[in-house]
């Protein structure tokens, strides 16, 4: 499955529990739901069972799907032809962060977004002193 299908699903449950993770998984219409659904089923899994956290404590707190190699066929066409066909891939992860074990927030972690202020987009010089002052095509 290509990458923009995949992100179309991994955007609704970026920042969700996994209780709820599985139930939107379950309800929505898409092909790419499934592969998704059994990573986040792996993924609790081995939370419970190497860590020791509680699937009801459990948010997935990083999704990101990355762009994979494209697997490459050619398939046979009339007069003995051949069209090719571009199967593209994606990398998927998913991390699962336990709510309980937060006890306080860093602010180092806390990231403000802000965006930056803009330079100025008007100068002094007029269109007069720009192009008549000696510019490049005054020289032969």
């Amino acid at each position: 499955m290509s990458a923009h299908k995949a992100r179309r699903v991994i955007d609704q449950i970026r920042g969700r529990s996994y209780e709820e993770t599985l139930i939107i998984l379950e309800l929505m219409p898409y092909r790419a739901c499934y592969p998704i659904f059994k990573l986040v089923y792996s993924a609790a899994a081995n939370a419970s069972f190497n860590m020791g956290s509680n699937e009801t404590n459990l948010v997935i707190s990083k999704a990101e799907v990355n762009e994979g190699t494209t697997v490459k066929r050619l398939k046979p066409r009339a007069r003995g032809r051949s069209y090719p066909i571009q199967k593209p891939t994606c990398h998927i992860t998913i991390v699962m962060k336990d709510i309980s074990l937060d006890e306080y927030i860093d602010t180092d972690s806390i990231r403000w977004s802000q965006k930056p202020k803009c330079k100025k987009k008007h100068t002094t010089m007029s269109y007069y002193d720009m192009y008549s002052n000696g510019g490049t095509w005054d020289k032969k």
